[in-house]
């Protein structure tokens, strides 16, 4: 199966939550048909320990942080996919933003 499109997640503080939206969306991120700018958000809690060899954003090293965070869902072409992650590593302020992208079936290839 060709792969053409895919959904890609990532947790945000909730501060910069607009600011990675409009990244993500400049980037070719966010387009359904004749839509631009679609998303997701969901409030969640994010948990995280920095070791000795981190530059945590937030927190202590050796100490379990909770943050809240926004989980933004967006769906992306096969295309668009590596800018959009390009400009998500640089506009997201942890050092190591998770980002997940699954591949997401196309109802005209069933």
């Amino acid at each position: 199966m060709n792969i053409k499109l895919v959904k890609i997640i990532v947790t945000v503080p909730r501060e910069y939550s607009a600011t990675l939206l409009d990244a993500i969306f400049a980037a070719g991120g966010g387009v359904i048909g004749d839509y631009t700018n679609c998303s997701v958000m969901t409030k969640v809690m994010g948990t995280f320990k920095p070791n000795e060899n981190a530059k945590p954003f937030i927190g202590n090293y050796n100490k379990l942080e909770c943050v809240e965070e926004d989980k933004i869902e967006v769906r992306c072409d096969i295309s668009k996919v590596k800018e959009v992650i390009k400009v998500i590593k640089e506009v997201h302020p942890y050092e190591e933003p998770v980002i997940d992208i699954i591949p997401l079936l196309v109802e005209e290839d069933l």
